[in-house]
């Protein structure tokens, strides 16, 4: 910090007593988006990784200065998740990015990378992986997210860099910032014990057969065509039909 004092990344690694893939766990690269570091908190505590294979490297919180502010952004104004790889001689924005990449993905084979809506919206939970990658759809249907998000990769994000690498890397989104959804987190900590099953990291469990994910190709906003305040008429997650009201404008 500018006060001289040093800012730490805390970073957790439990290497299994077998071989295995090597998967990192990171949250909150927007410092506002705290689901995440509950879910690694959580998947921490979990005595069955005492038994796993590989290793499982966990981050919590990898923008400290937002988390210390509450904010998206690190105090050079910058979204970390658009500088990626980073650089060097960069902002402090790509400088942290680098050293995130050199420190921890480099060093990987999977990834998974937990986000939240921004303020003031939310997200129903979701995977988002990268088109035409088999191998992060057969680990994002794992998961067990109620929705599967084939997105295109957006140039600068984590994502896009493990892709350069070749490191398949799932995006987990849920809930909104600034707040703990339980269902989000929940759902979050059962969807990577399950990815790490399904890496061969953990043994399988025997589990009732989950809905099918929904499959999402693409995604837009739907905007108010006038003003008002928005009173819903449907609830997150359930499904519509083309030309079915989804909520009224009201006047305050």
């Amino acid at each position: 910090l500018y006060t001289k004092d040093d800012l730490h990344m805390a970073v957790t690694v439990i290497r299994g007593r077998k071989p295995g893939p090597t998967v990192f766990v990171s949250s909150a690269i927007h410092g506002d988006e705290i689901n995440g570091i509950e879910i690694v908190r959580q998947l921490l505590l979990r005595k069955n990784l005492n038994r796993m294979a590989g290793t499982l490297i966990a981050v919590p919180v990898v923008n400290t200065y937002g988390l210390f502010h509450r904010e998206r952004y690190l105090p050079d104004g910058r979204d970390l998740n658009r500088v990626f790889p980073g650089s060097a001689n960069g902002s402090l924005a790509s400088r942290l990015a680098k050293t995130f990449m050199d420190e921890i993905v480099r060093h990987c084979d999977y990834g998974i990378d937990l986000h939240t809506a921004t303020r003031h919206r939310t997200n129903l939970p979701q995977v988002r992986i990268n088109r035409g990658n088999e191998d992060a759809e057969r680990l994002a249907r794992a998961f067990g997210a109620p929705v599967i998000m084939r997105s295109e990769i957006r140039e600068g994000s984590l994502r896009s860099a493990c892709a350069d690498l070749g490191i398949t890397t799932l995006v987990y989104e849920a809930g909104e910032a600034l707040r703990h959804d339980r269902p989000s987190i929940r759902g979050g900590v059962a969807g990577i014990l399950n990815v790490l099953a399904a890496l061969q990291m953990l043994p399988k469990k025997e589990k009732k057969t989950a809905a099918s994910p929904f499959i999402a190709q693409s995604s837009m906003w739907v905007r108010a065509t006038a003003s008002g305040i928005l009173v819903p008429k449907v609830r997150l997650g359930e499904r519509v039909a083309k030309g079915q009201v989804l909520g009224e404008l009201v006047e305050p």
